[in-house]
């Protein structure tokens, strides 16, 4: 299987490995260290974290990050709730600005068993408003809408159909959280439905109950059927091996090599 852009989590700890692994591989990486509370409350090793990265030489030209998603919920009534989530959200994009990369992830963060009609509505209302501001204030950078614990796609697609006319939005297609959380046996309609809007992919393995972050292939996920999607309906959309560990991540792009 070709992927056009491949992207992993680099390893801070180990980050020359994780350079020499990109390289190996043609991949970018997606930061993974900026969306935990206490890591972006302590200025001193946000920066240095930062800094790890920067002074690195040879990082890979393309790279994204996930922000900040830990009870954000910039869709809330509560006015001191939503200051506290913007703001959340407007640390991502300085972290964004400051490292360089190319789009940041953020998460749907809807309760998907709360099924009363205003709770949709409202979700719908305030994220094609709230993202609609930071599309045009931060043209340079690709937001990326993730489903997390999204039971359908319905939400999500009236989001991306209110947003379509900005081409610095996109869906990020978490094809593991659609296996757990949705219905496995409707994985084609998330497919079909979302494909004119996805722009960016997370792919790990799971059981189809439970999103366990395994390396592909150690799972029950079909990726022969996610090869056949991939090629289908979006071939140009980037996709991130996402695993902390770098030895998975790696025996994951070699199975991938041999769909």
């Amino acid at each position: 299987m070709k992927i056009k852009r491949l992207l992993i989590i680099p390893d801070p700890k180990q980050i020359e490995k994780s350079v020499a692994l990109a390289q190996k591989y043609g991949c970018g990486f997606e930061y993974n260290d900026f969306y935990i509370p206490q890591f972006l409350d302590d200025a001193t090793v946000c920066e240095e974290r930062i800094r790890t990265y920067k002074q690195q030489r040879d990082l890979p030209e393309y790279t994204t990050m996930h922000g900040a998603f830990f009870d954000v919920t910039i869709f809330s009534d509560d006015p001191k709730i939503f200051a506290v989530s913007d703001e959340r959200v407007e640390q991502s994009f300085r972290i964004a600005l400051s490292i360089g990369v190319k789009g940041i992830v953020f998460h749907t963060n809807f309760v998907p068993n709360f099924h009363a009609e205003y709770y949709h509505r409202n979700w719908i209302e305030r994220n094609i408003s709230y993202w609609r501001e930071k599309l045009e204030k931060y043209r340079d950078i690709n937001i990326y809408i993730e489903n997390m614990f999204d039971m359908s796609y319905e939400l999500l697609v009236k989001l991306a159909e209110g947003l379509s006319e900005y081409p610095n939005f996109g869906i990020c297609l978490d094809y593991a959280h659609a296996h757990a959380f949705g219905d496995e046996h409707k994985i084609a309609d998330w497919v079909n439905t979302l494909a004119p809007y996805v722009k960016h992919i997370h792919i790990n393995d799971n059981d189809l109950e439970h999103d366990l972050h395994l390396g592909i292939g150690e799972g029950k996920i079909d990726w022969e059927r996610f090869k056949e999607f991939y090629e289908t309906y979006f071939p140009a959309a980037s996709v991130l091996v996402e695993m902390k560990n770098l030895e998975a991540a790696e025996k994951s792009i070699q199975y991938l090599q041999m769909l």
